[in-house]
């Protein structure tokens, strides 16, 4: 979507009549809903004074097309600038500028990748880490590429670049740094007093103007996976044990293709709710069932609200390939509100008892299941009642159904049974839910059921064994609950101790940016349940808090034993003195 659209000529009158802010800050609340900040109606006013004499330069074309705040399709994306025309071998090309005021960065050397592609710098009240600006150009230009039918079949030529106007290289280099070479190699850097180099740059790439043909093109092209990137994720799956299915995940998955077929041939909005507990395979029929589906030639995403197990995913599947190659199809549900009815063929919505009604911390959109059933033609959700962990969750199956009829939708419905991580056993979840006294089975004891489950008094015996766990098979790790004070300051160290019982110390929910169920040294740290919910591990020790205990035959859940950090109560405290009875009920059946 272009927020502002027009030729050169078109742009420098904008610009000298001071129109343009007053423009963007209008369409974009029309086209997008979104209400501009004056912090940003400001980085418009200085930046675009800059690229303004950067095209004051009568060599370059006045029918060159200038397009600002270009929404990238099916993210909440915008590109900067984007100038476009034929380049010298009458191939239609588009320039992608990002724009930058900053005056100083932090070098972050990431330890996962050999291309590094962070910097710290100072965004709003504090230092962030974000993406090189050289990068983030580079990732708009690969997501066009991918996604946008008519840049493949037009041969469009796109050539990303940054622009920070404000970063005078003679007082400060650490935006050069060497480990960010690839990155300037693949989409150059132009900084103060750079105005000819970045001039050339436009010369070289852009020889004839298009009267904004290119960006029309851009516009109004299909939105679907190229063949690119079809060839890409062909590969993702195949040899790939982790997402091999069995029994009734093979029958909810072929389901799942059966009925995206349909909604395509008959245009009829459908939803499906594929309900399972821990261990049915909910997240390895999702995966399956995205990929397959991107092959079919269908534009669609897989969505959960926990970015730990979409992080994971993104590593395993990607492989050798570039992580940015397959990142966009993963998202979360915050952005759905933002979309129109049926822009997506198909979402994929795994751990969908963890959407919330309204999304993110200033709680747009009105609700995220309506919101993701009306952008997709076929949605389906996988849902784990008992997983719930926010006050605020809010995916239920009857929620679903409700959104469902609301939009005339057809619900199809499957229960999955047949455990895959849990040695194929149903019997040890029953007796999970037994044993919680959230339900009770006939599974009250522990006979036929072969998992090594045990308790442990001493956390140091609990470490130990995960160790030495770990060390056969490097899927073994240690996992807490929300009962310890998580510092602000100590987020980030791996020496700072969240958690002190007697003389054991250890890390909790360390924020390091890698993802915790994969990273080599997250096995002497102690992961959050929370945002480990949906991955895989082969053994599991779990610290339980004081807000769990059993007391007088009952097992008794305590929210004020929770940190005072926790988000996750907020709102309890205030539901007990209003109505006891409901929050009682909540805590049990949703924060456990």
């Amino acid at each position: 979507m272009l927020i502002y659209e027009g030729t050169k000529y078109d742009f420098k009158m904008d610009m000298d009549l001071d129109k343009i802010p007053h423009l963007l800050e209008e369409k974009l609340y029309e086209r997008m809903h979104i209400h501009t900040s004056k912090k940003e109606v400001t980085s418009w006013k200085n930046s675009l004074q800059y690229m303004y004499k950067v095209l004051n330069d009568p060599t370059i074309p006045d029918t060159c097309g200038v397009a600002i705040e270009y929404n990238i399709p099916k993210t909440n994306k915008r590109v900067d600038f984007i100038m476009s025309g034929y380049n010298h071998d009458g191939k239609a090309s588009a320039i992608i500028i990002e724009l930058k005021q900053w005056e100083r960065v932090e070098t972050v050397f990431n330890r996962e990748d050999l291309i590094n592609t962070e910097v710290m710098t100072a965004l709003g009240k504090g230092v962030h880490r974000v993406v090189h600006p050289c990068y983030q150009a580079w990732s708009y230009v690969q997501h066009m590429n991918d996604y946008i039918e008519e840049v493949g079949k037009k041969d469009i030529q796109l050539y990303p670049c940054a622009y920070l106007h404000n970063y005078d290289l003679k007082k400060e280099q650490n935006i050069i740094n060497p480990i960010y070479n690839t990155c300037i190699e693949k989409s150059p850097l132009f900084t103060q007093g750079e105005i000819p180099r970045l001039r050339e740059f436009i010369k070289k790439h852009l020889k004839q103007g298009d009267r904004k043909e290119v960006l029309f093109l851009i516009e109004n092209g299909r939105i679907r996976p190229s063949k690119s990137l079809q060839d890409c994720i062909s590969s993702m799956l195949d040899g790939n044990q982790e997402f091999t299915m069995l029994d009734t995940q093979k029958v909810v998955y072929e389901e799942i293709l059966y009925m995206a077929k349909l909604c395509q041939k008959d245009k009829k909005k459908r939803v499906m709710i594929a309900k399972g507990g821990s261990g049915t395979g909910k997240s390895v029929i999702a995966v399956n069932a995205m990929v397959n589906l991107l092959k079919e030639d269908m534009f669609g995403q897989y969505i959960t609200k926990n970015a730990a197990p979409r992080n994971v995913y993104i590593d395993r599947l990607a492989g050798k390939m570039k992580k940015n190659k397959i990142k966009s199809l993963f998202a979360a549900p915050d952005k759905f509100y933002q979309q129109q009815p049926n822009d997506y063929d198909f979402l994929i919505v795994d751990e969908a008892h963890r959407l919330r009604e309204k999304s993110g911390m200033f709680q747009k959109g009105e609700n995220q299941i309506q919101e993701l059933i009306s952008s997709s033609l076929f949605t389906v959700f996988f849902i784990d009642p008992y997983q719930r962990v926010h006050f605020r969750d809010f995916g239920s199956i009857s929620e679903f159904q409700k959104q469902a009829q609301l939009q005339n939708a057809e619900v199809i419905q499957y229960e999955l049974h047949s455990q895959f991580r849990c040695n194929g056993s149903d019997g040890y979840l029953a007796w999970i839910r037994n044993m919680l006294q959230l339900e009770e089975t006939a599974n009250f004891n522990f006979k036929d059921i072969s998992f090594d489950f045990r308790v442990i008094d001493d956390p140091n015996e609990l470490r130990a064994m995960i160790c030495e766990k770990n060390d056969e098979s490097g899927k073994a790790r240690i996992l807490a609950g929300y009962c310890w004070e998580w510092e602000k300051a100590g987020r980030s160290d791996p020496n700072h101790d969240d958690i002190v019982i007697g003389d054991f110390k250890m890390s909790w929910n360390l924020d390091a940016g890698d993802p915790y169920a994969i990273s080599q040294g997250s096995v002497h740290q102690v992961g959050c349940i929370h945002t480990t919910q949906g991955l895989e591990f082969d053994y599991v020790g779990v610290i339980i808090g004081e807000d769990l205990r059993y007391e007088n035959n009952e097992l008794v859940t305590d929210y004020r034993q929770r940190a005072k950090t926790d988000s996750s109560v907020k709102g309890l405290k205030k539901l007990y003195r209003e109505n006891p009875e409901k929050a009682k009920h909540i805590e049990r059946h949703r924060l456990y």
